[in-house]
């Protein structure tokens, strides 16, 4: 493993927009790049808020397919313990809840998290970051 996808990276991959996504993705050997369990959880969560049957059906295939070829990593020990680390960093940021377990589960596994908000997950220390849509484009 070398990669966590952020939510916003697994929704351009699902969409195949932009391009740079999924070139950047392509070039990835199989394993290399997971999701948290929580991006999992947030990528359900979007799917059951979905604004039809047509397009839930439709977003459940997406995410189904997305599932099986990216591994969902559970949230153990080591990610709880790096929570405290992270969200010592930033206190005040009550609005980021996920993003701050995102982060911990990245930096427990000791992955690059990749997002298209590098802005929200700079703050955290220690944590390695990359932009694919910024990468490639």
């Amino acid at each position: 493993m070398k990669y966590m996808l952020d939510t916003n990276i697994c929704l351009y991959i699902m969409k195949r927009q932009p391009p740079a996504v999924a070139e950047r993705f392509a070039n990835c050997r199989q394993g290399d790049v997971v999701i948290s369990a929580i991006t999992l959880a947030e990528l359900e969560y979007g799917v059951y808020r979905s604004s039809s049957e047509v397009t839930r059906q439709r977003n459940r295939q997406s995410l189904d397919a997305l599932v099986k070829r990216i591994l969902p990593v559970p949230f153990e020990q080591g990610a709880a313990r790096a929570y405290a680390l992270v969200r010592a960093a930033a206190p005040k940021k009550q609005r980021d809840a996920l993003d701050k377990l995102i982060a911990s589960h990245a930096k427990s596994l000791n992955l690059t998290l990749v997002t298209n908000n590098l802005s929200d997950f700079r703050i955290y220390p220690n944590l390695n970051l990359e932009n694919w849509v910024e990468a490639v484009s």
